[in-house]
């Protein structure tokens, strides 16, 4: 029953936070220089029409009136009207949610599974020459800019080669998945070397534990206590970079939507603050904070299920 209570305590302190984010975006984007609606009619548009868009889009009131105009209707589930798009937001964002819920799905996975490879490998012979080979994978990792990495596995695997498309996002399943693979490898390539280099810390720290020697004394298999134990125990640290290995995914989605022109939230994004389009700038940062803030409750309910030492 406590564990249920603190769920819902971490529940409950979401609306606060998305509260503080929905205030703090809603004036940055207005601070933005610029008049959106001059900049999608043209500097030759004459002034009546500038001003009968402006009242369209509501912009002609004060910013404090139009931010509880704004929360007014987000809470009744209209997300505005896109200037740019002249679609309404909430369309347009489910629209482009698709291709980055693959690219955070597909990161998350192709970033997970060779961290714990690599981890395990580097611990099980410290200092050995794979354990250096690794160490220095992920020191090297850890410098390398994600455009950068995205670039050089574009003009290798699709230029060059021709084994994999290099933009786009497909038609189908299968097309989904040939054309992410490049933005995964790219993902990951920047996110193992940080996770590696965490979990293989922790294992090496958890190999000399009490509770291993105590399980060795009763005679119990390495490998026993390796999986039944040591690792348990060594992922839970691990967990908690979850929030930040989404909030950092969502955030190269801004990078590397464009390099592969796959049409997600990251490149419509960056096509929405070039054009001043608050509406979408707003929508926008609220889906990234949410799915971020999503993803740290995720972490908690995980370490509440998994750690019996949380009552």
């Amino acid at each position: 029953m406590k564990k249920i209570n603190l769920i819902l305590q971490r529940f409950w302190q979401i609306i606060p936070v998305l509260l503080g984010i929905s205030i703090i975006t809603f004036l940055l984007a207005h601070s933005i220089p610029g008049d959106p609606v001059r900049l999608i009619l043209g500097p030759r548009a004459p002034q009546d029409v500038i001003d009968a868009v402006r009242q369209q889009y509501g912009l002609d009131e004060p910013v404090l009136t139009q931010y509880f105009i704004y929360l007014r209707n987000l809470v009744r589930g209209d997300w505005g009207q896109s200037i740019a798009f002249k679609t309404p937001v909430l369309e347009l964002v489910l629209l482009r949610f698709t291709p980055t819920l693959y690219l955070l799905i597909g990161g998350l996975v192709f970033s997970i599974i060779p961290t714990l490879v690599l981890s395990i490998l580097g611990s099980a012979n410290p200092d050995g020459w794979l354990d250096q080979t690794i160490r220095v994978f992920y020191t090297v990792g850890l410098g390398l800019p994600s455009y950068w990495l995205a670039l050089v596995l574009v003009l290798i695997f699709a230029i060059r080669s021709g084994w994999l498309p290099a933009t786009g996002f497909g038609n189908n399943i299968k097309e989904h998945i040939s054309h992410m693979i490049l933005p995964w490898a790219t993902v990951s390539m920047v996110m193992t070397p940080i996770l590696t280099r965490n979990l293989r810390a922790t294992l090496m720290e958890k190999q000399d534990a009490d509770f291993v020697i105590a399980g060795l004394s009763k005679g119990l298999p390495r490998y026993y206590i390796f999986w039944r134990h040591i690792l348990p125990n060594s992922v839970l640290p691990s967990l908690h970079l979850l929030g930040v290995i989404v909030l950092y995914i969502l955030g190269s989605s801004i990078v590397i939507e464009p390099i592969f022109a796959i049409p997600g939230l990251g490149q419509l994004y960056i096509r929405s603050v070039i054009g001043r389009d608050y509406y979408v700038i707003q929508a926008m940062t609220l889906v990234f904070s949410l799915i971020t803030v999503t993803a740290t409750l995720a972490v908690d309910v995980l370490t509440l299920i998994i750690d019996p030492r949380i009552k």
